[in-house]
C-alpha cells in the first residue's frame, strides 16, 4: 500500500480522538499532519488574529495532502471544519469521517 499525506481536520476539543486517530493512521504508514495545539481542550486563549492565521496554516497542511480525514465525533463539525471538508472537495483531495467506523473501536477504548 502506498504511504499518504492524510490531514487530520475538526474541532480542538476532540484532542483526544485526534490523537488516537493519529496513531491509527501512522501505525499503517501514512504520514499524518494534524494541529498545531488544542486550543479548546486545552483552555489557550487566542486572538482573532491568530485563529486567522491557524486556519490558513491549515489550509495550507491539506494543499500538501492526499486527503483529510474529518474527526467529526458524534457527527459534530464545527464552521471551521465546514470550511476545510468544502476546502478539500475543491482541491480534489479524498475525504474521510472519523464517524463513519474506520477507525477500529479497540483503539478507541
Amino acid at each position: 500500500m502506498p504511504m499518504k499525506v492524510i490531514t487530520l481536520c475538526g474541532s480542538t476539543k476532540f484532542k483526544e480522538q485526534f490523537e488516537q486517530t493519529n496513531a491509527f493512521l501512522t501505525l499503517q504508514g501514512n504520514i499524518v499532519i494534524s494541529l498545531g495545539f488544542f486550543e479548546q481542550s486545552e483552555g489557550f486563549e487566542i486572538t482573532e488574529e491568530q485563529a486567522e492565521l491557524l486556519g490558513n496554516l491549515h489550509l495550507r497542511k491539506i494543499d500538501i495532502s492526499d486527503e483529510i480525514f474529518v474527526i467529526d465525533v458524534n457527527g459534530y463539525i464545527g464552521h471551521s471544519t465546514r470550511k476545510e471538508i468544502e476546502y478539500a472537495r475543491e482541491k480534489g483531495k479524498k475525504i474521510r469521517y472519523y464517524s463513519h467506523g474506520e477507525i477500529p473501536k479497540d483503539i478507541l477504548e
